[in-house]
């Protein structure tokens, strides 16, 4: 893992590309016309290789994103093709508030004044001329926001009546009776991905994918090593480990494929997701993921890692333009007669959205499959209980909409619900979605908090880092204990070839499943990793999040006394050098420890090394809450070896938030690239089932209001809450095996207290305040004295940037959280105000103008927050909450054992359930046998006249495709003797080292880097900021400007030399080049005469014509057509 973490480092790194490098590699292929009859084109063009129009622009997310103000961030621009027309809309969220009736269809009502903004007029491609470190429009850029489409969700009522939402609502509110439904405010806009103009270029009949050209995808201007490197960092960036299978693509091809195989096609997984990642507004086709394949031998390899990808979601996904193609086949399908299946996703949260969004793509993508069966595709429908869409998201909309702090046209929302995105780099789905697909405004977070005490006193930062750095050794101490995971099988492919970008040749060897019963060893013979071995361990909790993070370690701790004293405390005198923290009694004196438990009684120990103080307990607490507050549970509920079974799986880079609510996120995917069906205020009272699974049966669901539907397939995303509620009935009841798991995991609860001001009180530029706790004893150092209380208002998000409006939340985390289910409002307002006044006094502290207090606990459609691994739980049964039984399937964040408890964690449960659905009405991915055509072995002996004759007949019988492989294969032979034998062709000498400015540049580059990160951090006080690429040139340059005599002369004296090598080799070049080229001729000559019988007749003279190459072996002044291309090549322009 650590490994993967240091690569992705330097796959991020901003540090200029060795130009000359690719250079030289541009200039060996221009010169391989000698040699490889393939690379006679002129490469100094770009050439188009897709079978769409030239584009313009892309977002590139494979790439660090720079920050610019500090209010908001786009996604960067970069120059790639794809099929693409883009134009604006804008949308407004449904209060919980409104007046509604009970049942409700959603439709858009589009404003008569409003204008659309088409940012492409024509068809976006990919193009092989890019350069991945040249930028686009800037990240930043504001054009079009002016110019909005005005859209507004209205909620048709069904009945006459209207009526108030449900009294059971997770939100109370102080308003004034006055208060009316949110006005019809205007909000940031984004793109909508529309349809495109590919119904002129739409084909008559969909091709077979191993008709398909390979190297078509393949851009020509970089280098293998640079196309490697995007698309290593590409699958890094999409949760995929680029050097190996995933755990699901080994079981798919474990009996398909040699680990010689395995090689080529993770090369080609890669290549299929870097098009995704360069820009995710349009779906990766078949033709463009055929053209990742450097040769057709390995098409079949391409077309399982398109399908598998496809499927499991790592490629066209989110707000993805449907084509035009799918709607026109589905019309003509229509008079088949045959009936139309339906799936329903029931709850309209990120799971929900995020399945039906993935399942209309789906549906779409294999139209051909139905219609073949002369069906329809699948119809999908979303039934949600609530008056809204976003589950437990929802950014509620402020009284006043008066923007002070937000771009225009945005909403003032505050975030009951989930509030920050925990990361975008290093796989986060909702990357490609929120700054590739919707480019919504966002914030970046900065860990710049200050933490006051129970007096209203600031305390100091050092007291602060020692008291932390003991609660991390508390920590690491308690997860000594945790569970091992044990790695699912996967296969690796070869590192040295992937990070170059080579296929592998030669012979297949033993299949992956031979190997592995050959390699199995029994556990007795496993390598023992207890002791002293590295590994990865808890290092410390993000206070952003709560989370714990990961770093290099070892179970074995050093003593408690030289522990506490490497971390700054100072021992009392009783304390022997010899006393060590013993945690074994605690944790066996309960058949199911809890970390709670075992940390408090470290705790207690530690207390008879160092006398905590008061203080020192205060703010140990402090961060037990921050941890009760990721977990939404007081840290006494959760299991010591599982509770943190997640960890290793975060996601990198700034949190952030999003500006104007993070519910755009969820209401944007229903609304693009077409309305889903959703239908509101149908809750579901009853699930009638069959446990067998078969095709034929059917899924009733009966909703609360008597209204029946019927489903082939149906789509659970209601929370855990509220299958433990035991609100929905199910028919027959499910097994054991999953009542069981949703007993055992915990479902926490946390909540807020909203409060809005007419003016900020506090300062602006803190993104986040902690306050400490008082014991139910004043002044006590007993542990248990602290937990009740300890997470009552512990933090306060300041949300300015965020909400446009002077509001502050804080938070409930723990038993705080349970205890404000309970209270008024009127309580808790007034115990906060009175908590604020100390904090910043002598400043006066006003009444909030509007407040708002969350209780999700009491929600009905959620009954708490998010879930947890409870003590009697462990980390499989996220697992089986994912497990369907029968047609009926399971999606939410606590079927995602990998990000549980999260947003992201929730989408990505939705793609999960709706790979399920398609693999349960298509079946599994189909793999033809074999899967990779096997090489045509050469001859040793010299065949005679009449073996020759039947030799070319028998090549005559041979598939285009076999044909192809041969060719390619045999070809590749010869360059390898070549190279053996000769080395490189020469190279036009370039002119290395002309400037000495760039010479200094090169050898100053990281260090200058460095120091420009650190001033750029201490700026900002984000110790994650980065400079960008011109700061670091602008440095580079005052630096060569004040550089004295001395530090200047060995690159002016290095520069002279290179200049005189160079007029040197230039001398000689054509002479050395000339007799390079003749010597490779002769080496080609023998190795084909060493190995007759490879290439018929025919092609032996198509080979010489190709290279110039006249009777006598000589090279000819003219160049043909590649001897090694099929007839007719598509190849040729």
């Amino acid at each position: 893992m650590s490994s993967l973490v240091n690569l992705d480092q330097t796959l991020a790194s901003k540090e200029p590309m060795d130009t000359s490098d690719t250079s030289r590699l541009l200039e060996l292929k221009s010169g391989l016309g000698a040699i490889h009859p393939w690379y006679h084109e002129d490469l100094t063009e770009p050439r188009v290789y897709s079978n769409q129009a030239s584009s313009k622009e892309v977002f590139d997310l494979s790439q660090d994103f720079e920050q610019g103000d500090e209010t908001s961030n786009y996604s960067s621009l970069r120059y790639e093709p794809r099929p693409s027309s883009i134009t604006t809309s804008l949308g407004r969220l449904q209060n919980d508030f409104e007046n509604t009736g009970d049942s409700a269809a959603v439709q858009l009502t589009p404003s008569t004044s409003s204008q659309s903004v088409n940012i492409s007029d024509g068809v976006f491609q990919r193009i092989g001329n890019t350069d991945p470190k040249t930028s686009g429009l800037s990240s930043h850029t504001s054009a079009g926001l002016a110019d909005t489409n005005i859209e507004e969700i209205e909620f048709v009522e069904s009945d006459n009546e209207a009526k108030l939402s449900s009294p059971s609502s997770s939100l109370s509110s102080q308003l004034s009776p006055a208060k009316s439904a949110t006005p019809a405010s205007l909000q940031p806009e984004i793109p909508s991905i529309a349809r495109t103009a590919r119904r002129n270029a739409r084909k008559k009949s969909k091709p077979q994918f191993l008709d398909l050209r390979p190297r078509t995808s393949i851009p020509i201007n970089i280098s293998h090593q640079e196309l490697a490197r995007q698309s290593i960092h590409a699958a890094l960036s999409s949760r995929l480990n680029p050097y190996s299978l995933h755990p699901e693509e080994h079981q798919l091809l474990r009996n398909h494929i040699c680990q010689l195989h395995a090689t080529a096609y993770l090369n080609i997984r890669n290549r299929i997701v870097r098009l995704w990642v360069r820009n995710p507004l349009v779906s990766v086709s078949a033709e463009e993921a055929a053209g990742c394949a450097m040769s057709s031998r390995w098409l079949g390899l391409a077309e399982i890692a398109y399908e598998w990808l496809v499927r499991k979601g790592y490629i066209n996904f989110g707000c993805v333009e449907i084509s035009d193609d799918a709607s026109n086949h589905g019309k003509r399908s229509r008079s088949k007669g045959k009936g139309r299946k339906t799936i329903i996703v029931v709850g309209a949260g990120m799971a929900g959205l995020g399945c039906a969004r993935q399942l209309e793509g789906l549906f779409s993508h294999y139209h051909d499959r139905w219609e073949s069966l002369g069906e329809q595709p699948p119809k999908v429908m979303v039934l949600e209980g609530r008056s809204r869409l976003g589950g437990r998201i929802y950014s509620h909309p402020l009284q006043k909409q008066e923007l002070q702090y937000l771009p225009k046209h945005s909403r003032c929302t505050a975030e009951m619900g989930a509030h920050i995105i925990t990361g975008f780099d290093h796989g986060n789905p909702l990357n490609m979605i929120i700054r590739g697909q919707l480019a919504l405004h966002y914030y970046p977070l900065k860990d710049n908090s200050t933490l006051y005490d129970v007096d209203g006193k600031v305390v100091a930062r050092d007291h602060d880092k020692r008291v932390e750095r003991l609660f991390n050794d508390v920590l690491d101490r308690a997860s000594v204990y945790r569970h091992k995971m044990i790695p699912p099988p996967t296969t690796d492919g070869d590192k040295g070839l992937i990070e170059v970008g080579r296929d592998p040749s030669g012979e297949a060897g033993d299949l992956i499943s031979v190997l592995e019963g050959i390699n199995s060893i029994s556990d007795k013979d496993r390598p023992d990793n207890n002791g002293n071995d590295i590994e990865q361990v808890p290092g410390g909790v993000d206070k952003l999040t709560g989370k714990a993070n990961l770093v290099a370690g070892s179970r074995t701790k050093a003593p408690a006394v030289v522990a506490a004293e490497q971390m700054g405390w100072t021992l009392l005198p009783s304390s022997h050098t010899s006393l060590d923290i013993d945690l074994e009694e605690i944790v066996r004196a309960s058949e199911y420890p809890t970390l709670g438990a075992t940390m408090d009684e470290a705790i207690k120990q530690y207390q008879h090394l160092l006398g905590l103080t008061p203080l020192d307990m205060r703010l140990l607490n402090w961060h037990f809450a921050n941890l009760e507050y990721a977990n939404a549970a007081n840290v006494g509920k959760l299991s010591l070896g599982g509770w943190d079974q997640d960890i290793g799986n975060e996601f990198e880079g700034e949190h952030a938030q999003i500006i104007g609510g993070y519910q755009q996120v969820p209401l944007r995917i229903w609304q693009h690239p077409s309305k889903l069906d959703l239908r509101t205020r149908k809750a579901v009272q009853r699930v009638i089932h069959s446990t067998g699974g078969s095709s034929q049966d059917l899924v009733k669901i009966i909703c609360d209001d008597g209204e029946e539907f019927e489903a082939d397939h149906v789509i659970l995303t209601v929370p855990l809450g509220v299958l433990k509620d035991g609100s929905i009935k199910f028919e027959p009841e499910l097994p054991d095996w999953k009542t069981e798991s949703i007993q055992r995991l915990g479902f926490g609860t946390l909540n807020k207290v909203v409060l809005v001001y007419e003016e900020t009180f506090w300062d602006v530029n803190q993104d986040m305040v902690g306050l400490l706790r008082q014991a139910d004893q004043a002044q006590s150092v007993a542990q248990e004295d602290y937990i009740p209380k300890r997470g009552r208002f512990y933090l306060f998000w300041n949300c300015v940037k965020t909400s446009g409006r002077p509001v502050l939340i804080a938070l409930m985390a723990g038993d705080a959280a349970h205890q404000a289910e309970f209270l008024s409002d009127g309580d808790l307002v007034s115990e906060v105000t009175e908590q604020l006044a100390m904090m910043y006094k002598p400043k006066v502290v006003p009444q909030p103008s509007e407040t708002i207090v969350t209780r999700w606990g009491k929600d009905r459609f959620a009954r708490g927050s998010y879930s947890y691994v409870g003590a009697t739980a462990s980390s499989h049964d996220y697992d089986t909450m994912a497990r369907r039984v029968g047609n009926v399937h399971f999606a939410g964040e606590a079927t995602c054992g990998t990000h549980p408890a999260t947003v992201h964690g929730a989408y990505l449960s939705g793609l999960r359930a709706a790979s399920e659905v398609l693999d349960a009405l298509l079946g599994p991915i189909s793999i033809s046998d074999p899967l990779v055509p096997a090489l045509l072995k050469t001859e040793n002996s010299p065949p005679d006249a009449p073996s020759k004759r039947k030799h070319d007949e028998a090549l005559s019988h041979e598939s285009s495709e076999q044909k192809q492989t041969r060719l390619e294969t045999f070809e590749t032979e010869i360059l390898k003797a070549i190279f053996a034998k000769l080395g490189l062709r020469p190279a036009k000498p370039g002119k290395p080292g002309a400037n000495p400015f760039l010479l200094f540049s090169k050898d100053k580059w990281s260090e200058c880097k460095t120091k420009c990160d650190e001033a750029r951090q201490a700026a900002v006080g984000n110790s994650h900021s980065k400079a960008s690429r011109n700061e670091v040139r602008a440095a580079l340059g005052l630096m060569w400007r004040e550089a004295g005599e001395e530090v200047k002369r060995p690159y002016v004296e290095k520069t002279v030399s290179n200049r005189q090598v160079n007029h040197e080799s230039a001398a000689t070049f054509h002479e050395r080049l000339a007799e390079w080229d003749a010597e490779a001729i002769r080496v080609r000559k023998e190795y084909v005469d060493s190995h007759p019988g490879v290439l018929s007749a025919e092609e032996e003279q198509q080979m010489w014509n190709a290279l110039g190459v006249g009777d006598g072996h000589r090279r000819a002044k003219r160049v043909s057509r590649g001897y090694a291309e099929s007839s007719g090549s598509e190849m040729d322009e």
